[in-house]
């Protein structure tokens, strides 16, 4: 598995600008987003980024002076002392979700909704033929999921979800989380039998 490609960076941060204000950065590794966020115009005061990896998390600092550099997981951002409270107009995950057990995924995708901005959104990028997160995770936090494109000279070739708010509340609390018989993510997909049929920006859907 190659680093993300310079198209991919692109694909990811191009609905991003100076003006998004604060922008959340799941596992930037060793920051190939950030760094296109930074070309953007993005200043790193700007940028939160929450890495697992120790050496990553050193990185980030040197190359990132200024960003705020959280070494946690992202699947406890209140633990790793990302408050609710802070509303981010972007974020950014470069997380393989394909790989976590579907109530990891619940949690991260959950815990960035309750931090988006009104009009945020979540970028997620995967090597998957589908949305990396599941159908009925999506509807249960009353969120949407659009293609925004794949870069086919990417190595993989990889696509990107946006990642919003439906127009009707979330139906669960963390407290509630859905009831999965499988750890694999995977496994849930199948189970809810969904066909990705979609152009660039066209809504995500099951037939």
């Amino acid at each position: 598995m190659l680093p993300s490609g310079t198209s991919l960076a692109h694909l990811m941060t191009k609905a991003i600008d100076r003006n998004t204000e604060s922008v959340l950065e799941l596992g930037p590794g060793t920051g190939v987003f950030t760094e296109a966020l930074v070309k953007r115009g993005l200043v790193p005061e700007q940028l939160t980024l929450v890495e697992l990896d120790e050496r990553f998390a050193y990185l980030l600092t040197r190359r990132f002076p200024g960003a705020r550099i959280v070494q946690g997981s992202a699947a406890r951002l209140s633990g790793a002392g990302i408050g609710s409270d802070v509303a981010y107009g972007a974020v950014i995950s470069g997380l393989p979700l394909l790989s976590m057990p579907s109530r990891t995924v619940f949690r991260i995708v959950e815990g960035v909704a309750r931090r988006l901005g009104p009009s945020g959104n979540l970028y997620q990028f995967t090597y998957g033929a589908r949305c990396p997160v599941a159908h009925a995770i999506l509807e249960r936090l009353g969120l949407e999921a659009h293609l925004l494109g794949t870069v086919i000279w990417n190595l993989p070739p990889a696509s990107v979800y946006r990642i919003s708010r439906t127009r009707v509340d979330p139906k669960v609390t963390s407290a509630s989380e859905p009831h999965v018989t499988s750890d694999a993510h995977t496994a849930l997909i199948h189970k809810q039998n969904p066909t990705v049929m979609c152009w660039e920006g066209e809504r995500v859907s099951r037939q």
